[in-house]
């Protein structure tokens, strides 16, 4: 198989003054993701709330941050590897059922295991809800097509040179993206396209650095795996929103879901160009709000 595009959606972590620029060992990491997200916190991230009374959004709003971060790459590859350069698309999403696996490395405790485990099942019912889409955790023997890994630093390299196990021949650049991960990286998701349909994904991979708490591998679940359905880029605009650099939310919002609803709704077809998208806001926002 060839794949003629990659989508990526990343997560970056501010880092604090008193984090370690350049921590060397799994026990480094969780330190330095544990002072990354008190920074996060003290300057009033993490918000859990769905509907927020300080976040109040307008339909024009809604319209405007859709078209930014559906219509949006925020990444492309140049020579084999990710660089920010976000750059107008066409239409994005799965046309397919959705398949979801978890992946643990082999540190992985039996208890995080476990919620890591429920954390994807209960968003991945969540996530098929909104958007009416087939998406269900596989069954044994069944093969994925999002696939959503657990994995502590050491194990990254080692799991890049066996993603053919669940994606077929995957891209270099996926693989050197799970080799080489920053440590400022928190997760990340690479959702593929193929011929004919270079538009309507076949599959996605998804990243979460094991070495965070749980509150942070929930919210890399929550913003990772939407994306990976098409929501592929952010805005300091969007707000309430995971789609948001600034990390204030950390739990899908109102807003995040009516973006879910309209990227899936029946008359946006993978393909459609800004201007087609533009058209048709207006009376699905109407109907959906």
């Amino acid at each position: 198989m060839r794949w003629t595009h990659i989508s990526m959606a990343l997560a970056l972590g501010a880092c604090a003054t008193t984090v370690p620029e350049t921590p060397a060992t799994e026990f480094d990491l969780v330190e330095y993701y544990r002072a990354a997200e008190a920074e996060i916190r003290a300057n009033g991230g993490m918000r859990t709330e769905y509907a927020p009374a300080d976040a109040i959004f307008t339909r024009q709003e809604l319209a405007r941050n859709f078209m930014r971060i559906a219509m949006f790459d925020e990444f492309q590859t140049v020579d084999g590897r990710y660089v920010p350069n976000e750059s107008p698309s066409n239409l994005r999403k799965f046309d397919r059922p959705v398949r979801v696996r978890v992946v643990n490395g082999g540190s992985t405790t039996i208890a995080a295991k476990n919620l890591n485990t429920q954390l994807v099942a209960q968003y991945t019912r969540r996530l098929a809800r909104i958007t009416g889409l087939d998406m269900a955790l596989a069954n044994d023997g069944e093969r994925a097509n999002m696939v959503v890994f657990f994995l502590n630093k050491a194990e990254q390299p080692r799991m890049a040179r066996q993603l053919g196990r669940y994606i077929t021949a995957p891209p270099r650049e996926v693989e050197d993206a799970f080799a080489n991960s920053p440590n400022d990286l928190l997760c990340g998701a690479f959702s593929l396209s193929s011929e004919p349909e270079p538009d309507s994904y076949t599959a996605s991979v998804i990243l979460i650095k094991s070495e965070h708490s749980p509150e942070q591998r929930s919210a890399c679940v929550q913003e990772e795996m939407a994306q990976a359905l098409g929501l592929t880029n952010d805005s300091a605009l969007a707000r309430p929103s995971i789609f948001n650099d600034d990390e204030e939310f950390a739990k899908l919002t109102v807003h995040d879901e009516f973006l879910l609803r309209i990227l899936y709704h029946p008359r946006l077809r993978s393909g459609m160009s800004a201007a087609e998208v533009r058209r048709l806001l207006p009376a699905i926002i109407s109907e959906i709000w």
